[in-house]
């Protein structure tokens, strides 16, 4: 018996479903106070690079793949201004984002109450309480000018939050995987997908770098 061939146009609609369920996109965002060292951690985990100074940045949107379980996961990273100056601009940011790091700098308090603020503007815009959130309290190599107790901060982010903390330090790549590899398997991503993600962090192929808006150089970072 003669079959008839296959119409080209279902194969290809076959294939653009296939290609469809095997491809996703997360994008996680990175708030916190000016000189916290965001940017620092960002370019630590995707270039293993260290740039001393303060560089100061109103919005940066980074784009690497991972090959995570046979799926394709394209991860967006957004690097956000330490500043008050653009609400319109982080609360767009909020709304499209998928999980979120609130980073203060150990030697700062100021920059945890940011966190503070950060974290409930999180949870109005969102209007979800279990939104992830991975709270980075980062410069570990400052650790003689501590001013945050660790161990306050994990009672509050854990206990009261219920979200993940982590210390870091950018500058001598402390933990910086720890925190990506968090808000990943925190993201919304199915959930075969989390064994691969804590066993390894994937190369990136490619990446794809926003121009940023960004001026001025002063302080350490790290």
């Amino acid at each position: 018996m003669r079959r008839g061939p296959t119409h080209p146009d279902q194969e290809e609609v076959g294939k653009m479903s296939l290609d469809v369920k095997e491809k996703m996109q997360v994008r996680l965002v990175f708030l916190g106070a000016a000189g916290v060292g965001k940017t620092a951690l960002i370019h630590r985990f995707l270039q293993d690079t260290f740039e001393p100074k303060h560089r100061r940045t109103v919005e940066e949107l980074h784009s690497k793949d991972y090959e995570i379980g046979g799926v394709k996961v394209t991860v967006e990273i957004m690097d956000t201004s330490g500043s008050y100056s653009f609400p319109a601009m982080r609360k767009l940011s909020i709304q499209n984002s998928d999980a979120f790091a609130l980073v203060y700098a150990i030697d700062d308090p100021k920059s945890l109450e940011a966190v503070k603020i950060f974290r409930e503007e999180i949870l109005e815009v969102k209007e979800d309480k279990y939104t992830p959130i991975v709270v980075v309290g980062n410069k570990l190599d400052c650790e003689s000018d501590r001013q945050v107790s660790a161990e306050d901060v994990l009672s509050t982010v854990e206990l009261d939050w219920n979200h993940s903390f982590l210390e870091t330090s950018a500058k001598e790549n402390e933990n910086v995987v720890e925190v990506f590899r968090e808000l990943l398997q925190h993201a919304n991503l199915p959930s075969h997908l989390s064994p691969a993600l804590r066993r390894r962090r994937e190369t990136f192929p490619n990446e794809n770098i926003r121009p940023p808006m960004n001026k001025t150089n002063s302080c350490i970072l790290s």
